[in-house]
């Protein structure tokens, strides 16, 4: 845990400032570009709503959980070791096989399951960026840093809810649906989605609140509130699946890839030569060929679907599902890594 928690959370700062730009400028701008355009009245025609989504297969998104095998082992120990690899190895096929099983048992189960998952893990993403590379001290405390998951989380899980019902519920419709499932209408209707937006306001306002008199640097919690109200802006403004596909390919992937780096002795190195796309380049070779396999799982998956719909959205939705199977043992790792970092 030492090893970890000393490469995980003290980089030098000479790496340190390569890795802003994974997870400050390469997310910032695209969502503020795309809140600005869509908040103008840009319309997307819907086939390239799923462009970010298409992307993604290759642009951090899919590829950002694919060097697991190698995070964890060093995470752990410190570099690659066959033990903790054959670890990483019964995660993936263990809970990763029995929640794909899930989809084709109870598909509505595990869109909710999906749903609650990626809440909470797109919430917990966003510990380490905020904490290990923008230096924000307010989340020195468990509760504080809690909190903060459950708004980070909610922002791109609950907010298009509230401004997108009807697309939302299409989307949910095309996860189950290939499995023999339906999606009810009441968290859809006007009073259900009042109550979430009311409860996830008070939920971002008092976790803002009470994390400024523990900063001991207001510019940092400052950078946090930016963000917060950045995010609330974009997902009440951009259309769900664009909205949702940029997020993952130049949100949350590359702040996970910042992590990633880090615990890469040698990515470390290049990062403090100011080589950013050195170390880029080492994680792209590290998550090539995962990256293949989890494509092949992509097909695998589309075969054995009971109903597939043979559209663009219908193989998007797939593609989802593909994703939200692999997303439960890349959380079990990620919350390995919290661990080991001191996070919980």
């Amino acid at each position: 845990m030492a090893v970890a928690r000393e490469r995980g959370t003290t980089l030098p700062a000479t790496a340190r400032r390569p890795l802003r730009v994974l997870v400050g400028w390469l997310p910032w701008t695209p969502v503020a570009l795309a809140t600005v355009a869509f908040a103008a009245g840009l319309s997307v025609p819907r086939e390239w709503r799923y462009v970010p989504l298409a992307v993604s297969v290759v642009a951090f998104g899919l590829p950002h959980g694919a060097v697991d095998w190698a995070a964890l082992p060093r995470a752990a120990v410190g570099r690659l070791d066959r033990r903790w690899l054959a670890v990483v190895g019964v995660v993936y096929l263990a809970f990763g096989g029995a929640y794909a099983v899930g989809w084709f048992l109870a598909p509505l189960a595990a869109t909710v399951a999906f749903l609650l998952l990626t809440w909470f893990h797109w919430g917990q993403g966003e510990l380490y960026p905020l904490r290990a590379v923008l230096g924000a001290d307010h989340l020195d405390a468990r509760w504080r840093r809690g909190l903060t998951v459950a708004v980070r989380g909610a922002l791109p899980m609950g907010v298009p809810l509230l401004a997108f019902p009807g697309r939302y519920r299409t989307v949910l419709d095309s996860f189950v649906a290939p499995f023999g499932g339906t999606v009810p209408a009441w968290p859809f209707t006007a009073d259900a989605r009042l109550a979430l937006g009311v409860a996830l306001a008070a939920l971002t306002v008092a976790t803002l609140a009470v994390g400024y008199p523990a900063a001991t640097n207001r510019r940092e919690w400052a950078l946090d509130a930016g963000e917060t109200a950045l995010l609330w802006a974009y997902f009440l403004v951009v259309p769900p699946v664009f909205a949702i596909g940029l997020y993952f390919c130049c949100w949350h992937a590359p702040r996970h890839v910042a992590r990633v780096l880090a615990l890469d002795d040698r990515a470390v190195d290049a990062l403090s030569r100011g080589r950013l796309g050195g170390a880029l380049a080492r994680f792209a070779r590290e998550a090539a060929v995962p990256t293949l396999a989890a494509l092949v799982g992509c097909a695998a998956l589309w075969w054995f679907t009971p109903s597939p719909d043979p559209t663009l959205a219908g193989a998007v939705a797939v593609y989802l599902v593909a994703i939200a199977v692999l997303t439960l043992p890349h959380v079990v790792v990620v919350t390995w890594l919290d661990r080991f970092d001191g996070y919980w």
